[in-house]
């Protein structure tokens, strides 16, 4: 079972979102008397997810602690969703990969610290829009992505489209001014990551051949900068298509421009 325990009003609306997401979990809201019960939960070997002080929990599970090899996954969020810490078991208990999916899952960056499976997360944006769409109209778009996400453009490893927007004078002004590289892919490339895109837009695919451009070229730019830095895989680096890369953000729209935001690890 998992057991999602908040402290505060704050934290009781991002424990209800996660219950939200997360099958088979519960919420706890402040529950009495609170170390007795916490540590009830952690000797039954429920998966738990705080949100609160990391203090807190292990003054509350000290008592109860085993070792990495019995005491299950727990993860602590703040009360923004900001960030996921998997505090115990996170490599035999799985709390480092459950701390990825929780962080996908409501768009917050992982802070993973074990030594050996640290992971350096990866920002890459992805744009479409209308010829001739202005450069003021794609700012705005992206700069209430980036608030919505939580994260600054000193995150955002490049700016990205289709090969047909190379020259859209928008989009290229738009990187220049925000010093991010500006690159662009065929739709052979961006038909790799086509099984990840959130939505497809028939009238999207009929129109350029892919069926969605601003979730499509975050995906295959995630993917093709965690490949040229070693990023988080196994596989071959040719095999381009099985780097991991998540979106972060679905494809928002004005309705000139679409932007989205994907991520990769790097470690």
């Amino acid at each position: 079972m998992i057991r999602v325990i908040s402290l505060t009003d704050k934290g009781k609306m991002l424990g209800e979102r996660l219950v939200s997401l997360l099958d088979g979990a519960t919420l706890c809201h402040k529950p009495q008397p609170f170390s007795e019960q916490v540590q009830a939960y952690f000797n039954a070997a429920d998966r738990l997810i705080f949100i609160c002080a990391t203090g807190i929990v292990m003054r509350t599970l000290a008592p109860v602690l085993e070792d990495k090899y019995k005491d299950p996954a727990v993860l602590v969020l703040d009360e923004q969703g900001r960030f996921v810490i998997p505090l115990l078991s996170g490599h035999e208990g799985g709390a480092n990969e459950w701390a990825l999916q929780v962080s996908v899952l409501i768009g917050a960056e992982p802070v993973i610290t074990t030594a050996q499976a640290y992971l350096q997360p990866i920002y890459c944006v992805g744009m479409g829009c209308e010829r001739h769409c202005p450069e003021e109209e794609l700012e705005r778009l992206l700069m209430a992505s980036l608030q919505q996400q939580g994260l600054s453009i000193e995150q955002i490893s490049c700016l990205s489209s289709i090969d047909i927007k190379a020259d859209e004078k928008g989009l290229i002004s738009l990187a220049a001014k925000l010093a991010l590289p500006y690159r662009t892919w065929d739709k052979q490339q961006l038909r790799r990551v086509e099984a990840q895109l959130s939505t497809r837009s028939e009238y999207v695919y009929n129109t350029v051949g892919v069926y969605g451009v601003a979730e499509s070229a975050a995906l295959y730019s995630a993917q093709d900068y965690a490949r040229a830095n070693g990023g988080a895989s196994s596989t071959p680096l040719s095999e381009h298509e099985q780097i991991k890369a998540e979106l972060v953000m679905n494809k928002q729209k004005t309705t000139k421009a679409t932007c989205a935001i994907a991520r990769a690890y790097l470690g």
